[in-house]
């Protein structure tokens, strides 16, 4: 099927999005051409400002529309505290459930080999920048229970042992109302090894 080079472009530009294949992103491109102009222009516009206006928060690394994002900018947040997360959506599922009050910083991806993604194309420095500024009393790696959450877990270990520093990280196990009977022979060794006393 012939298409015009804008659709053309169009589409490969959703193709770009993680998870978007072919089908997905041609489907993208008819349903807001063919269907809906108007969400094609808000969702244009509201890109189009996003991009001309979201940064990285100087203290977390998140995005900010200013130097400083709102939630660091909260003074009743424990400043003696930091959780390091993958993305800021990470950062908002901890946020969701209201257990944590002290600062963040996000790391803006994960080490991933498979990838091409070593530390250097992390924001370790913004890192170490973060831990420079306040007076951190306890970091939470908070990386995913994934193979490339664990490499990043163990370098930022290995980096803040370096710098001074000592990490926990986020607990393992079984998952609140799971039966064990269905739980996958990781999660139930994990589960062992990480063992609390009660």
């Amino acid at each position: 099927m012939a298409v015009t080079r804008a659709v053309e472009d169009l589409t490969n530009a959703f193709r770009r999005l993680s998870g978007v294949g072919p089908k997905t992103a041609q489907r993208y491109t008819f349903q807001l051409l063919a269907r809906d102009r108007e969400a094609a222009t808000e969702i244009a516009s509201a890109l189009k400002f996003a991009v001309d206006n979201v940064t990285h928060c100087v203290r977390c690394n998140n995005f900010s529309e200013s130097s400083t994002c709102t939630l660091c900018a909260t003074p009743s947040r424990d400043d003696t505290q930091l959780c390091i997360v993958e993305t800021p959506a990470d950062l908002n599922s901890f946020e969701d459930t209201g257990v944590y009050k002290g600062l963040y910083f996000v790391l803006m991806g994960r080490i991933s080999p498979l990838e091409g993604i070593g530390p250097e194309d992390l924001s370790i420095n913004e890192l170490l920048q973060t831990l420079s500024d306040n007076p951190i009393q306890e970091i939470i790696i908070a990386t995913n229970i994934t193979i490339e959450g664990d490499a990043t877990a163990e370098f930022l270990s290995s980096l803040l042992s370096r710098h001074g520093y000592n990490a926990t990280r986020l607990a393992r196990g079984l998952p609140l109302g799971g039966e064990l009977e269905y739980m996958d022979k990781g999660t139930l060794i994990e589960a062992f090894q990480r063992r609390i006393p009660i």
